[in-house]
């Protein structure tokens, strides 16, 4: 503090500003840790979107969700090596372990489209699809409060992966929207 020449209200500000930006996480007991890469070269995009119309704005997030992700999953088609496969079919297997034994697979759901955001080699992808379902993290623990939100959208999911090995991009993104028009579809369904 002295060598910057502020005082402890300062940092505590500072720090308080960057947990907002969800570029810092303080952990009780242990200090504050960087969430994200920071240096004078990092250009840091934060999203806002207003929740007033929950329904809206799962909406509108979805329209640049579909664009980004049918991308991301071409990219993945023509990018994706040996390793990067067995990541994505790890964390599809994973997924549809949990969804047959619960019906639902929410953190599997999202590990496997990490894996395939991965797969292209551009951050990008990762980072905004990322930070796009983190803003809604608490609805997507239990959309509408119901447990077979976007059920109908797992088969694709193996479709997807299908599509990826067979290094076809086009058919990655049919797949990929397929099942974002299944989760528009009960957005739509159960938020009437």
């Amino acid at each position: 503090m002295a060598a910057l020449g502020v005082g402890r209200s300062t940092i505590r500000e500072v720090i308080s500003q960057f947990q907002a930006l969800g570029v810092v996480e303080s952990r009780k007991g242990s200090g504050n840790y960087l969430l994200k890469p920071i240096s004078r070269r990092t250009i840091h995009m934060p999203l806002s979107l207003d929740t007033g119309n929950l329904r809206d704005a799962l909406l509108q997030t979805l329209q640049v969700r579909r664009g980004l992700e049918c991308e991301a999953g071409m990219v993945a088609a023509q990018m994706r090596t040996t390793e990067d496969l067995g990541i994505i079919e790890t964390r599809l297997e994973e997924m549809e372990r949990v969804h047959h034994a619960k019906g639902a697979s929410g953190p599997e759901d999202l590990a496997f489209h990490l894996a395939v955001y991965d797969a292209t080699h551009n951050p990008l992808f990762r980072q905004l699809l990322e930070q796009m379902r983190e803003t809604f993290e608490r609805f997507w623990s239990h959309p509408f409060e119901r447990f077979d939100f976007a059920r109908r959208s797992f088969p694709f999911h193996r479709t997807l992966f299908n599509a990826i090995a067979a290094q076809d991009a086009e058919a990655a993104r049919c797949e990929t929207l397929k099942i974002l028009q299944i989760v528009e579809e009960d957005i739509k369904e159960m938020s009437a």
